[in-house]
């Protein structure tokens, strides 16, 4: 099964890589996806991110690393994909994830795995590099090439 795995994934989000791992795990294949809107100011540059990305994958076989505009649902199939890869950390989380499946499902035709995030990386997120940035750190600088 090929997985579309899309959003605003970034080296700083551990979890990411772990649901990646999760995917991998049960013979996946993943597209790890950074979605493009030109009218929103990433708080890295795209060019930093998949390069950080594809570093960090490097060597994987099943995994590959796209930029995409416009609709997800439109992105997973340009691209052959099987499903929509989406990560749960929260009952929260859940609830607003399967409500989101059954939409693509119902209007687009499009499935969703929705995984588990270990809890270990449940409330791991990009807040600490917001907060250096607020103190006047530049986010490319604190760009790291690992996502651990």
């Amino acid at each position: 099964m090929k997985l579309f795995f899309p959003g605003s994934f970034d080296p700083f989000t551990i979890g990411h890589a772990d649901l990646v791992e999760r995917a991998l795990n049960l013979g996946c294949e993943v597209v790890i996806a950074i979605g493009i809107n030109e009218e929103k100011k990433p708080m890295f540059s795209t060019a930093k991110r998949l390069d950080s990305i594809r570093n960090y994958y490097k060597g994987y076989s099943r995994v590959s690393v796209i930029e995409y505009k416009g609709l997800t649902v439109d992105a997973v199939r340009e691209n052959g994909c099987d499903a929509i890869l989406r990560g749960i950390r929260s009952v929260t989380d859940y609830d607003k994830e399967r409500n989101l499946a059954d939409i693509n499902r119902t209007i687009d035709g499009v499935e969703t795995v929705l995984l588990v995030s270990n809890p270990a990386f449940q409330h791991v997120s990009s807040s600490l590099v917001r907060e250096l940035i607020s103190f006047g750190r530049n986010a490319d600088d604190l760009m790291i090439d690992t996502f651990r």
